[in-house]
């Protein structure tokens, strides 16, 4: 994630991004494509912020728009990850964790990015609203075409969340395909201990089978 979001240079290889490395693309054009969340919402950003001015400095990534359409787009993407408009006057410590995780969403589709990395994003967060963040994520896959690359230890949120798994271990690559094809015929050992950790997760899938 942090070599994707260009905060870490790779030690070997290279990270194309339409057909380009993307440490040849200048910052200002690379992250109005990819934006990322982070595990810990409350350490991604300053405390004596308020949400108003996070989206302020976001929106410099929007030249060329006039003003009324930034308040239009900033309105539209925090009732999008459904927020009501009064948030943007709160400073950040006066959030709760799941608020601010769906302000720090918000934030990501301000500028409209193909790419969203998301980083444990419900691990900070009450049960509660964990399935909302889920559920939003969700959504602007399926309805807004965004490419969104999940990291989690938890391979049930996988199984609801992806179309495709990739399971690495200890920084390498364990296996990867369609993600029933993963969860029930598993090749490696470390996805199996995975798997192990949801017992009840082959009668999720098949009970959600039905209902499509």
């Amino acid at each position: 994630m942090k070599m994707i979001l260009k905060l870490l240079k790779p030690t070997s290889g290279t990270i194309y991004f339409e057909d380009k490395d993307i440490w040849e693309i200048s910052n200002k054009q690379y992250y109005k494509h990819v934006q990322g969340i982070f595990q810990d919402p409350y350490s991604s950003i300053n405390p004596v912020y308020r949400v108003k001015h996070l989206f302020a400095n976001s929106s410099n990534l929007l030249k060329g728009m006039h003003k009324h359409e930034i308040k239009r787009r900033i309105k539209e993407v925090v009732e999008l990850v459904n927020l009501e408009i009064e948030v943007l006057d709160k400073h950040i410590d006066e959030l709760s964790g799941g608020q601010l995780q769906r302000v720090l969403l918000a934030n990501c589709l301000l500028v409209d990015p193909d790419i969203i990395l998301a980083d444990e994003p419900t691990s900070m967060i009450d049960a509660s609203l964990r399935v909302m963040i889920l559920n939003i994520l969700k959504d602007l896959s399926k309805n807004h075409n965004k490419l969104i690359i999940f990291i989690t230890h938890d391979i049930s949120q996988a199984f609801y969340i992806c179309d495709r798994i990739l399971v690495m271990y200890q920084g390498r690559i364990m296996e990867q395909g369609l993600v029933e094809d993963i969860v029930f015929n598993p090749q490696n050992p470390y996805t199996k201990r995975l798997i192990a950790d949801v017992p009840r997760l082959k009668q999720k899938f098949e009970f959600s089978r039905l209902l499509a």
